[in-house]
Parts: C-alpha cells; sequence; structure tokens
C-alpha cells in the first residue's frame, strides 16, 4: 500500500487555549495511539490534503523529526461543522508483524455486458475493511465486471484471496447489474463449434442457479 509522510512536532501543550491557538495558526491537533502511550502532536493542516482529499487508501509515516518517525493508519478526523477545516486527527500506530484493520477502495475493471444492453452498474459498497500485515495491505479491491450480465452479482465470497482477508460475509453483494426500462435481454453465449446445445432443462436449472 502507498504511503504519505506527515511532518509534526511534540506537543508542548494540550489544553484547550494551546489547541485553540494551533488551530488559528493553520496547524492540527493530532494523538498518535497503540504505542507505549499516546503521543500528542502538531501538523501543518495543508498537510493532510493528500490524505484527506482522494479515494485511494493510505498508510501514513508521522515524522516527529529527532522524536523519530511513526508508522500509522488514519483513525478519526473531525471536521467544523460550517467551515471546511480539519479540527482533530487521530492515527493509530502499526508494526510490521501485528496485523491491522482498515477500509480500502473496491473498483471496477472492464465493461459489463449486461451494461452494454441497457442495464445499470450499481456499486453496493465502494470501500470493503480488510485485514492484513502492514505489508499485505492493498491500495484497492479490483472487480472484473466484464461477464456480468444483467442480474449477475459479485459477493464478497468472489473476491478473496490469500493475502487478505475481507471482513464481511461471503454473502455481500459488492456490485451488481440491475435491469432498466432501455434494457434488452442477454443474448446467450454462442455455442462452440461442436459443443451440443442446451436443453430445456439445463435452462430451467441455470435460472433456479441464478
Amino acid at each position: 500500500m502507498k504511503s504519505i509522510t506527515i511532518n509534526g512536532s511534540l506537543r508542548e501543550s494540550v489544553g484547550k487555549k494551546s489547541t485553540k491557538a494551533l488551530r488559528n495558526a493553520g496547524k492540527v491537533p493530532c494523538v498518535l495511539y497503540g504505542g507505549d502511550a499516546p503521543v500528542h502532536f502538531e501538523a501543518e493542516e495543508k498537510a493532510f490534503k493528500n490524505l484527506v482529499y482522494t479515494a485511494d487508501a493510505h498508510t501514513v509515516v508521522i515524522d516527529l523529526g529527532e522524536k523519530g518517525q511513526f508508522a500509522a493508519i488514519a483513525q478519526d478526523m473531525q471536521w467544523h461543522p460550517v467551515k471546511e477545516q480539519l479540527l482533530h486527527a487521530d492515527f493509530y500506530q502499526i508494526f510490521d508483524d501485528k496485523m491491522v484493520t482498515m477500509e480500502v477502495p473496491v473498483i471496477t475493471v472492464g465493461t459489463s455486458k449486461g451494461v452494454l444492453n441497457g442495464g445499470v452498474l450499481r456499486r453496493n459498497n465502494r470501500k470493503l475493511r480488510v485485514k492484513a500485515l502492514p505489508a499485505n495491505l492493498p491500495d484497492f479491491i479490483e472487480v472484473d465486471i466484464t461477464p456480468l450480465k444483467i442480474g449477475n452479482k459479485k459477493y464478497v465470497r468472489d473476491l478473496r484471496v490469500p493475502e487478505y482477508e475481507i471482513m464481511h460475509p461471503d454473502s455481500v453483494v459488492v456490485v451488481m447489474v440491475k435491469t432498466s426500462r432501455t434494457a434488452i435481454v442477454d443474448d446467450e453465449d454462442e455455442d462452440e463449434e461442436g459443443d451440443v446445445p442446451a436443453t430445456e432443462t439445463d435452462d430451467v436449472a441455470a435460472v433456479k442457479e441464478d
């Protein structure tokens, strides 16, 4: 997984007055959890641009200068209810030998047969929660929608791989192709030369499976 660096410095005071002064100066009060004790630090608000304004998932390197560098993931961010201002950020420290859980985006590739015939692609889950060692965290989960006809679905069970665990039940629908007013019936795949045409019984069984 890609990583971005946020440069910061330890906070000398964590009171309300100092917090307000930080925000007025364009800085964000932050806390890093997961280590021996919480680490309170501050960082420029603009340092969060590549972390916040993107659909991509990232790990974070928190660089506190002489105090060291810490690998982490963003855990929680608080925003001003009116202004587009980041008020506070919480991070969770990660370690190479410890599993970590985070959300990663789902991207689709290919062109669905059902969509070409007028169906509508519905993305039920744009992000999925996964658990893995930091080195195995994926940048995204890729779903090939090319074979999907109208009424077909891709489930979590179709996306499982050994490198990471998807923290959702197998039956969760990730993407599907729904019918629409302009949709037409998908043509059956052409029989390959020498194949025996499907019987009516086979067709009924296929419908039941769908």
